[in-house]
């Protein structure tokens, strides 16, 4: 690689990174090109190096002899000297401070402070020491529309006033007297001038309460004061980037030829003895791709590290999966973003009934706020608290209490039938007489939840911050598709096992899993499910198209 490329340290620094990818963090660590290797026992630590040098060596790397130190109690690492005795400074950049001359310039003194900030942390309360050398406050403000029609010399006197009132609380009363710099050279006279109009007179009684001295200082060298004048306060405007490819025509390829790679690399090796029959064992090279799959494929909808866990175990197998599952979904960027506040309000919960059977008591609520896709801007959601799988029906606008009961009929109670009990809020929707009249009429009970205590309609609620943080995930870039992907929004929540009932909604209800991918292959899923579970009893059998 050439020298001077601006992405050249990020590209080499990726590179090491994936020929150390399994010895990272365990007794390697690598910054660019230097290598440092740790180990409890000078036996440990040859057999390390003979395995650092080996991956150099599968990857044509080369190590320079002469900048090589090994068998080292002691090493100089990245400017740092590491020993047992843990992490010390190096004398040489301590000698190099300490026979610095005092900096006379602004440049002379940001290249000192830059070079002590690199031991800041071995230095007691540095912020304290070198405090003194930074400047303490900046200030700047629009003109009012009276303060606009000033004259210059009462612009700049202006300009005083309103920098000693906005630091006060510094100023006044201070020990020793200070300097104002400025570069409009009437000030100097003005201020000490025998006749005054009244706002200059009121102007002067506030002075003085400082004790300060006006100096005239060239424009050409108060540059900072001069860019705060002219500082301009926009609203920021959102940049929209498109993307170059559509995500199916870049992602559809790579899943493929994943599944494709892993199989070729079954045919060169087989895999450990630990590996179950039933799973894929996955080489450490396609790990992460594989979790990545899974995690962030539309039909999982970006689960928590235990869902995903599960996702990935479903089909695939290695010893280290749980904590590589863990690693990835807690440094994944969509959903640090999207992830919702857990803090719960003080109160106690009254205990609603327990359903007997699936779809015989919801929770429902309103997905609402959301913007215009294909004319929808709100979602119904229906929770069955029995199997814990949900219905997301998209509505364009906020439904009557007659339209609610009509969107329910047509997803819910034609499929499922008429249930025993509805919880919701207290919406208009549901404390209507038209919804009390129906409900009493097919004989559905109403619980509505507290005033202010969303929490008694937990199950919705809890929904709806996962429909929430799915929609943030995919459609961050293009919100206008949130109805494209809210199909696959309930297939992920209806695929995940729930923790109460340690099955997926699919189960409870349907007696089997369907495919989270069309998994080349795939085996009997009804089979496996009354494998694992062999008390269930067997569902009933079902003509399906092959």
């Amino acid at each position: 690689m050439p020298f001077g490329l601006t992405n050249a340290p990020a590209v080499f620094q990726a590179l090491i990174n994936g020929v150390f990818q399994d010895l990272l963090g365990k007794w390697v660590i690598a910054y660019i090109d230097d290598i440092l290797v740790y180990s409890a026992s000078l036996e440990e630590h040859v057999l390390h190096v003979r395995e650092v040098l080996s991956h150099l060596q599968q990857h044509h790397l080369y190590v320079k002899l002469e900048k090589c130190e090994f068998h080292r109690s002691t090493v100089t690492f990245l400017g740092y000297v590491v020993s047992r005795r843990g992490v010390e400074i190096d004398e040489v950049k301590v000698r190099a401070v300490t026979d610095l001359s005092a900096p006379t310039t602004v440049r002379e003194l940001q290249r000192f402070l830059g070079f002590a900030n690199f031991y800041r942390r071995f230095i007691r309360n540095y912020s304290s020491v070198a405090g003194k050398l930074y400047p303490c406050a900046s200030y700047s403000r629009k003109l009012t529309t009276a303060e606009a029609n000033y004259d210059v010399g009462n612009r700049e006197l202006l300009a005083i006033k309103a920098a000693l009132e906005e630091w006060r609380h510094w100023l006044e009363g201070a020990r020793h007297p200070f300097q104002v710099l400025t570069d409009h050279r009437n000030l100097e006279y003005l201020c000490g001038a025998k006749r005054l109009n009244p706002r200059q007179a009121r102007w002067a009684l506030f002075f003085t309460r400082f004790r300060f001295m006006v100096t005239y200082h060239p424009g050409s060298k108060n540059g900072k004061a001069d860019a705060l004048s002219r500082r301009f306060e926009g609203a920021d405007e959102p940049v929209l980037s498109e993307p170059i490819l559509p995500p199916t025509a870049i992602l559809a390829p790579v899943r493929w030829n994943l599944v494709e790679e892993i199989q070729r690399t079954h045919a060169e090796e087989l895999p450990p003895a630990g590996c179950p029959p039933t799973k894929v064992f996955v080489p450490p090279q396609f790990r992460t791709q594989v979790i990545q799959w899974v995690h962030e494929a539309p039909s999982s909808g970006h689960p928590g590290v235990h869902r995903s866990t599960q996702l990935v175990h479903r089909r695939f197998w290695w010893p280290s999966l749980a904590v590589d599952v863990d690693r990835y979904v807690q440094a994944c960027p969509s959903c640090a973003q999207a992830r919702t506040s857990r803090q719960l309000p003080e109160g106690l919960l009254e205990p609603l009934p327990i359903p007997q059977c699936p779809w015989s008591h919801l929770s429902v609520d309103f997905l609402m706020d959301l913007l215009d896709s294909g004319g929808y801007t709100v979602v119904l959601v229906v929770v069955d608290r029995f199997s814990k799988g949900c219905k997301l029906i998209p509505l364009k606008g906020l439904p009557s209490a007659m339209q609610t009961a009509e969107a329910l009929f047509v997803h819910v109670f034609r499929n499922f039938g008429l249930l025993e009990d509805i919880v919701s809020d207290r919406g208009p929707q549901f404390t209507s007489r038209v919804w009390g009249s129906l409900c009493a009429h097919l004989g559905i009970g109403i619980s509505l939840s507290s005033t202010y205590h969303p929490q008694s309609n937990g199950q919705a609620e809890r929904l709806n911050q996962e429909i929430g943080r799915f929609l943030r995930s995919y459609c961050s870039r293009e919100q206008h598709r949130w109805s494209e992907f809210l199909p696959w929004a309930e297939y992920a929540q209806n695929s995940l096992i729930h923790s109460s009932t340690s099955l997926t909604p699919f189960q409870c209800v349907l007696g089997y899993q369907p495919p989270l991918f069309p998994w080349s292959g795939e085996l009997s899923l009804t089979e496996d499910f009354h494998r694992d579970h062999p008390n269930r009893p067997a569902p009933c059998p079902r003509g399906r198209p092959r």
